[in-house]
């Protein structure tokens, strides 16, 4: 798309420009278009000692891309505090200089807004007017954004925009009712009878709202924003992002969803990989990291057959049994889900267990590939006999001990809650420990250690490991559940001496290979996986 060329149908990527000083401005619209941004809104509240004309002239000059302006006063979030006629003034100088698009607040259109659309008229201008509004707080019941949409329609505007902060990812399953490819039943028509004409934006700002970006197209929102590689801002993905997970260009009111249920979510690399998956696969999926922070009222919220299946994280693998309507048997036993499907034919929540086979087969090919097989034929396993220490009983820790069991390992389990590891070590028949003794626990010779636990994981990057440096030789194998970063400080000491390391990608890999099969009902691409896997992670 050309730098005049502005389309109120396609879906544009918007990459959002705060800064002090105009050449920064410059500099920051080179580094958008070149991550790939569709257009750049430019805050001109954050500007310092702002002198319209000639700053307006010198960005408009220099743009690469369709331009963008707010100038935010601080009663709707941004920073200018001054004189009101002054900054509606700067608007309207930013449209009659070329702008492609201003925005102008709910609360000030009726001021200003006949002034610019007579100007626009009769001088042939070809920017838009964007009428926006900014919902603090909660977000409101469907019934109050619908006034709000209504409200913003009238102004006579080119686009509406609509923008909340979510305090809960189930308040975004209100912006999604109010665009144009919803299935929101009655409600949705009725809406949909006043704006179709209007190109929409609506999004939430925040953690809990990256879903409302990143489905945008699926609902058909105009813009969905990226930030600039290296500014990062919460709730927003980053343009590169955009560019190589998400690829939203082919995402459509068909595409089905599916996600990461997990708190917090930003370590998730899932994304990474199961959306390129997808495509390879020529599947029309999407898979998008989802901040839960109730279980009951997110399954209650999305109970649409668009929201196909999802990915169970930290800290939900065992508590989210209760929401299934059916969990497999292997799920069952082990009493922890990481992945549930949206069963086609009558919408149940299907549970199944992906990490245990995932984790226990990535531990047996490295015993086997370092010539450690002494688990014996008839066992078939070289875990078989052997000393099986797990760090950890939650999820991720159920998962490896039920798969160490059924190879036949001798179990022993530290964590740091004793009765969840007793509870567990009596379900394998194994042996629980006081977290405290794991420092100065001393293994077997030939021993496997698997750390279960989130220590280590990004960012929030231990200077500590769970067991003791000086026993590590002691163990033949050491195993991290931990996959981001991928050789954390627990693998690096072991491998320091001596000992087989195996990292939590390996097992990432295995159980979304798995996922991937429960998904779509397809065969997962083995080999084009593992080529993601080692280029990205």
């Amino acid at each position: 798309m050309g730098s005049n060329e502005v389309s109120a149908e396609a879906l544009m990527i918007c990459a959002p420009i705060r800064s002090q000083c105009v050449e920064q401005i410059v500099k920051k619209m080179h580094e958008a278009k070149a991550q790939g941004a569709d257009v750049v809104e430019v805050s001109l509240d954050h500007i310092t000692n702002f002198h319209p004309h000639n700053d307006l002239q010198t960005i408009l000059t220099n743009k690469l891309l369709p331009i963008l302006f707010s100038y935010r006063p601080k009663w709707e979030g941004g920073l200018y505090e001054g004189d009101e006629n002054i900054r509606l003034e700067a608007l309207q100088l930013a449209m009659e200089l070329g702008a492609d698009f201003i925005d102008i607040e709910l609360k000030a259109a009726s001021s200003c807004l006949k002034t610019m659309m007579e100007y626009k008229k009769n001088h042939g201008n070809h920017g838009k007017i964007i009428v926006s509004s900014y919902v603090d707080g909660v977000t409101p019941p469907k019934s109050e954004l619908l006034k709000l949409v209504t409200l913003m329609k009238a102004t006579g505007a080119d686009i509406i925009k609509l923008v909340t902060n979510a305090q809960d990812i189930t308040e975004i399953e209100r912006i999604f009712s109010i665009l144009p490819y919803s299935q929101a039943c009655d409600f949705h028509i009725f809406i949909g009878l006043i704006h179709m004409d209007v190109p929409l934006i609506a999004y939430s700002v925040g953690d809990r709202g990256l879903i409302s970006q990143l489905l945008c197209p699926k609902f058909g929102g105009f813009f969905v924003y990226g930030s600039l590689d290296g500014n990062p801002i919460p709730g927003m993905p980053s343009l590169e992002t955009l560019r190589e997970a998400y690829k939203l260009e082919h995402v459509n009111e068909d595409t089905k969803v599916f996600g990461l249920i997990s708190k917090p979510v930003g370590h998730s690399k899932g994304p990474l990989l199961h959306n390129p998956t997808f495509r390879h696969a020529k599947f029309n999926g999407m898979y998008v990291p989802m901040f839960v922070d109730d279980l009951k009222e997110f399954f209650s919220t999305y109970t649409s057959p668009d929201f196909a299946g999802y990915s169970v994280g930290f800290p939900y693998k065992e508590k989210v049994l209760t929401f299934c309507d059916e969990v497999h048997p292997l799920a069952q036993s082990i009493g922890a889900v990481n992945t549930i499907v949206r069963r086609p034919i009558d919408g149940k929540l299907v549970g199944y267990n992906t990490d245990c086979e995932g984790a226990i087969t990535a531990i047996e090919d490295a015993l086997i590939e370092h010539g450690c097989n002494d688990g014996g034929a008839c066992l078939s396993s070289p875990l078989a006999g052997r000393l099986f220490v797990l760090v950890g009983a939650g999820g991720a820790g159920r998962a490896l001990a039920f798969g160490a069991k059924s190879r036949g390992a001798r179990i022993v389990i530290f964590d740091i809650d004793f009765d969840r590891a007793k509870s567990l070590a009596s379900a394998v028949f194994g042996e629980a420990l006081h977290y405290k003794d794991l420092a100065i626990f001393q293994p077997e010779k030939g021993a496997i250690l698997a750390n279960a636990t989130p220590i280590g994981m990004h960012p929030n990057i231990a200077d500590r490991i769970s067991v003791s440096e000086e026993t590590l030789e002691d163990y033949e194998l050491v195993f991290d559940a931990v996959y981001t970063p991928r050789k954390t400080r627990l693998l690096k000491a072991a491998e320091a001496v001596g000992a087989i390391t195996v990292s939590g990608v390996e097992m990432f890999l295995r159980q979304a290979r798995g996922q991937f099969n429960l998904f779509t009902g397809l065969q997962a691409p083995d080999q084009f996986m593992r080529e993601i896997v080692l280029s990205k992670f």
